[in-house]
């Protein structure tokens, strides 16, 4: 199935859920263990429909689900096909049954609090130090090159998050970096926080949809939002 680019993912109005790293996130508030786990059920009879489900996390009080297809077709500029993870138009339509489940069942989608984290590593040799990343995080040497075409770390189960793979020197002066997705609406209040706590921001030449912050040891973050529905500014493909 062929993955969906930014604007025909923005143009399904999908208003329970964002667009955060390679998956369509949505965050559900429950009442209750029990509200969580019938709620979770509904969506597991739905995703049996059609054989595909979404990731689920519960906590106390809400239901978080991830939607993306393992397997999504991506095709280069050359026309040659890759395997990728991806949104696709099962998981567009998977979200609006979950979206109508939830109406359904009294329970009410928070967006804004979706949130992704990934790992960033600058090197000028993805290819030579992957399989040590793999092995050290998942374990599995099929993690690297896992639904993406190129060196980055992904374990089947999501367990651990991903890792990419920048070149050496774009990074800044630290090789690691954490990047953190977030919606759109949230981008500024969550740069305003950060530097209220003492951090600063060293590049917001591509925001908002990725502004890069130092703390106070040059340690450094990207929050990023996928803000470009068909431009080539915004989070990672």
């Amino acid at each position: 199935m062929d993955m969906l680019m930014w604007e025909e993912i923005a143009a399904a109005g999908l208003a329970d859920w964002r667009k955060l790293a390679q998956g369509l996130h949505a965050r559900y508030v429950v009442t209750d263990f029990g509200a969580g786990v019938r709620f979770v059920a509904a969506v597991g009879d739905a995703g049996d429909e059609i054989g595909h489900h979404p990731r689920v996390a519960m906590s106390h009080g809400c239901v978080d689900l991830e939607l993306v297809t393992d397997d999504a077709v991506y095709r280069d500029d050359d026309g040659t096909e890759h395997v990728v993870e991806w949104v696709t138009q099962q998981d567009v339509d998977l979200a609006r049954r979950i979206t109508e489940i939830a109406a359904q069942h009294g329970i009410r989608a928070d967006p804004a609090a979706v949130t992704e984290i990934e790992l960033g590593l600058d090197t000028a040799d993805s290819a030579r130090i992957a399989p040590v990343w793999a092995a050290l995080l998942t374990g599995d040497p099929d993690a690297q090159g896992r639904g993406t075409p190129g060196d980055e770390v992904r374990h089947a189960t999501a367990r651990v998050p991903n890792l990419w793979f920048d070149v050496a020197g774009e990074g800044g002066s630290t090789p690691f970096h954490v990047e953190v997705y977030v919606a759109p609406e949230v981008v500024e209040q969550r740069v305003a926080a950060a530097v209220a706590a003492g951090g600063t921001v060293v590049d917001d030449s591509n925001a908002p949809g990725l502004t890069v912050i130092a703390d106070q040891d040059g340690n450094r973050g990207v929050i990023c939002a996928d803000v470009s529905a068909g431009s080539s500014t915004g989070e990672r493909t």
